[in-house]
């Protein structure tokens, strides 16, 4: 029953933030990269040229956060798994 109380309240305070978020203004939803370019250019006046360029880029931006998630969801996998795998072996007590 605890449980089910902590997921109910963790799916509750999720949803209210959501609620919030959305209805508290117009928001830019920016990526770490495009500020940390702006601060590159400011730095260096323009003059920064990249030492090696992108052997591919994807199509679109909708395939770049398809590959975003998927490599973050892979990612979670694994943590998850050895948390899981270091839990039942701690449990064993060996």
């Amino acid at each position: 029953m605890k449980g089910e109380l902590i997921a109910l309240a963790s799916i509750l305070i999720f949803f209210m933030a959501f609620i919030w978020t959305s209805h508290s203004g117009p928001h830019e939803w920016e990526g770490a990269d495009s500020k940390a370019e702006s601060v590159i250019e400011e730095i260096t006046g323009g003059s920064y040229a990249p030492w090696l360029n992108p052997i591919w880029e994807p199509p679109s931006g909708e395939i770049e956060s398809l590959f975003f998630s998927l490599q973050a969801a892979i990612g979670g996998l694994v943590i998850g798994y050895f948390l899981g795998y270091y839990r039942r072996n701690a449990g064993d007590g060996n």
